[in-house]
Formats: structure tokens, sequence, C-alpha cells
């Protein structure tokens, strides 16, 4: 089983890299393998409406990072996105990423069929629910599973590391962590 991480975020190690870290950290304990992405320093285009992707599965936009990473996501069992809130959602970044794999996948139907989700949103104060609502849309719309937990699946802090004051965000990634693995575990089982 393998797990792609994706960090939405424009700062490369901030809140949004402690939680989704904290998560791969006790699924990579578990033997799952994991693999991390992050957004920062790159910049993807959105999509152009071209629908070239029906003739061919991929975006035909070559000149950013976006086609490795679909790749990657499509290969794996799980995916777990994560984004700070950027005016009460998620990150640009993130948004063009999503934007151009929902085309792909509305025009290639079932590419992430029956893969496993989750969410991960840091804030500084308001706009979160807005944030996991948007990435959970995608889940569901491609016919994902989506992990959640005991509470959203959101953490508070402006500067980096404040996350780590927010001990009841930090105790629902665990959970989602937990969740995850044994989502993970039965699907596995079920397809021996």
């Amino acid at each position: 089983m393998k797990v792609l991480a994706i960090n939405g975020s424009a700062r490369k190690n901030g809140n949004t890299h402690i939680l989704i870290n904290r998560i791969l950290e006790k699924l990579s304990a578990e033997g799952i393998k994991t693999q991390y992405i992050q957004f920062a320093g790159s910049f993807i285009k959105p999509c152009r409406a071209c629908f070239a992707c029906g003739k061919t599965g991929n975006c035909v936009q070559k000149d950013d990072i976006f086609q490795s990473v679909f790749e990657n996501m499509k290969s794996s069992d799980g995916i777990i996105l994560g984004s700070p809130v950027y005016s009460a959602n998620i990150s640009a970044n993130m948004q063009a990423f999503l934007e151009r794999s929902s085309v792909i996948c509305d025009m290639n139907t079932g590419l992430l069929k029956h893969k496993i989700g989750t969410g991960i949103v840091s804030a500084r104060r308001g706009g979160a629910l807005n944030a996991v609502d948007a990435i959970n849309h995608f889940f569901l719309n491609h016919e994902m599973f989506v992990v959640g937990s005991t509470y959203w699946n959101m953490a508070y802090g402006q500067m980096a590391g404040d996350v780590l004051k927010d001990t009841e965000a930090l105790l629902n990634m665990d959970n989602i962590a937990e969740n995850m693995i044994w989502l993970l575990k039965k699907i596995e089982q079920e397809e021996r």
C-alpha cells in the first residue's frame, strides 16, 4: 500500500507540513509506503479547459510539475491533500492542481475510484471549513473513500510551528492516521 501526501502550501516547512508529517510518521510505522510532495517553490498553471485530456488521459500542459504529481496520485492507494487557508479556501496551487485533476478524471472516469483520501487544513483563524469542503468534494466527486476523524481535519496557527500548540488538532491528526491505516488494511485484505 502506498499513500501520497501533497502539501499545497507556499511555505515549505510550515504548519501544513507539520500536520501531514504527523500522519505520515504513523503510516510509515505501520509499514505503509509514503511519498511526500510539496508545492512550495513551484507554480501549477490553471486548467485551460481544452479537454484534450479526454483523448490522451493526461493533461497536455507539460511545463510545470502537474503531470508527475498526478501520475503519482493515480498510482497511490491513499491520498493526503494538505493546504493552508488563503482567502477562506485552499491555496492557489492546490486549486489549480485539483481543477486540472478533476477535468482529467471527468474525461476519463474511474481513475481515482476506490482510493482513500483525507484533507488536512491549517488556518490562522477562519475559512478552514471551506477549505476542507473543497478537498472533500474533490474526493467525493471521483468515487473516493473519505477518511474522517472525531472533528474537522484542521488546526489553528499562523506562524510555522504554531499548530503544535493546538493539542486537539494534533490528536485529531493521530486519529486520522489510525482511521486511514484501518481502511487501507481492510481494502488490502479485500483485494487478496
